[in-house]
C-alpha cells in the first residue's frame, strides 16, 4: 500500500534490503552514484524542525494539554515536537511510544538491550538504529518512552475505526495503544496524541478488525455436539436466533472428531454483542439440550 501510494506522487520507488538500515545504505549509494540529494527521514535538523510544527498546532488548539504522546521510530517527530513544546511549556510531559518488538530508542535512552528486529504491524516505527541528532534531543527533553505490544496496537486501530471513524496504520495507532495499556497513568489528564499515518494494507486491516471483534466479544466461535440427524442444525439455528445472535459461519465436522459415528460436531462463528451475550447464547444452547462450549 505504501509503495503504491508513494508511486502515485510520481516517485520512482526502489525496494532494496529487508530493513530500514539496509534501505538507507542503498539510498546513500544511489545519492553518490547519481548525484542525488539524500534527505534523511529523521536524523536531520531541518526534518526534525519541520516535524516539530505539529506540537505548535496542537498547543495552539488546546493550550492546557498536560502531555503529548508520540510514536517513536528514528525519533524525528518526537524530537521536533519535544523541542517546540518544551520551548512553549516546560512543564508539558512528552511521552514517546515504541513497540516491544522494536525498542531501539527505548534501549538507547534507557541503556538497555531488549531484543528487537521481530516483525511488527507498526512497521513505520520499526527502526533498527535511532538517529544521533534525535537521540540527543530525546534524552534531554522527553520524559519517558513506553512500550506497547501487538495486541494493544490492534485494539487501538479497531477502537479508532469504531469510535472516531479514523483509519490509522500500526505506527499511527501506537500512542492510543499506550493509553489503553496504561489507563491509570492517564486518568484525569489532558492528553494529546498524534495519529501519524493511515497507509495500511486492506487484507491486514480485515484481519485486525476480525481479531478485534473476537477480543471485544462481538465475534465468537462455538462448538455444538449433536446427533447427526435431519433438523438438528435448524433447531440450533432457532436457538441462536432466539438468543439474539447471528450466524456468521457454519462448519460440520464429522471425519476429524472423537465423537461416535452417529454424532456431529458443529462449529459456529456467531456475531454477538459482548461477552455477557456470549454466555447467554451458551446457556440457551445448553438449555435446548445441546452440548455447547466456546471453541
Amino acid at each position: 500500500m505504501k509503495v503504491e501510494r508513494t508511486g502515485c506522487f510520481g516517485a520512482r520507488v526502489v525496494l532494496q534490503g529487508d530493513t530500514l538500515d539496509e534501505a538507507r545504505a542503498h539510498a546513500l549509494e544511489l545519492a553518490v552514484r547519481d548525484g542525488l540529494v539524500f534527505v534523511h527521514p529523521y536524523d536531520d535538523e531541518a526534518v526534525v524542525a519541520g516535524q516539530g510544527t505539529a506540537a505548535l498546532e496542537m498547543l495552539e488548539d488546546v493550550p492546557k494539554l498536560d502531555m503529548l504522546l508520540v510514536s517513536v521510530g528514528g525519533g524525528g517527530l518526537m524530537a521536533g515536537m519535544a523541542v517546540a513544546a518544551k520551548a512553549l511549556r516546560s512543564d508539558l510531559h512528552m511521552i514517546g511510544v515504541q513497540t516491544i518488538r522494536s525498542p531501539s530508542m527505548y534501549n538507547a535512552v534507557k541503556h538497555l538491550s531488549l531484543p528487537q528486529g521481530v516483525s511488527t504491524i507498526a512497521e513505520g516505527i520499526a527502526v533498527g538504529s535511532p538517529g544521533k541528532v534525535t537521540q540527543a534531543i530525546i534524552e534531554r527533553l522527553v520524559d519517558d518512552i513506553l512500550l506497547v505490544d501487538e495486541g494493544d496496537i490492534e485494539q487501538a486501530i479497531v477502537m479508532l475505526l469504531g469510535i472516531e471513524k479514523t483509519l490509522t496504520e500500526g505506527a499511527g495507532a501506537a500512542p492510543l495503544a499506550a493509553i489503553l495499556r496504561n489507563r491509570p497513568a492517564f486518568a484525569a489528564k489532558e492528553v494529546g496524541i498524534v495519529l501519524s499515518g493511515g497507509n495500511i494494507d486492506p487484507v491486514l486491516l480485515e484481519s485486525i478488525i476480525h481479531r478485534g471483534l473476537v477480543r471485544e466479544g462481538r465475534l465468537a466461535r462455538f462448538k455444538v455436539c449433536t446427533r447427526d440427524v435431519p433438523g438438528a442444525l435448524a433447531t440450533i439455528s432457532a436457538l441462536v436466533s432466539a438468543a439474539g445472535a447471528n450466524i456468521d459461519e457454519v462448519h460440520h465436522q464429522r471425519a476429524f472428531s472423537s465423537l461416535a459415528a452417529q454424532n456431529v460436531e458443529i462449529q459456529l462463528v456467531l456475531q454477538t454483542r459482548d461477552r455477557e451475550h456470549i454466555g447467554a447464547v451458551l446457556t440457551a444452547l445448553r438449555e435446548g439440550g445441546f452440548e455447547a462450549t466456546l471453541d
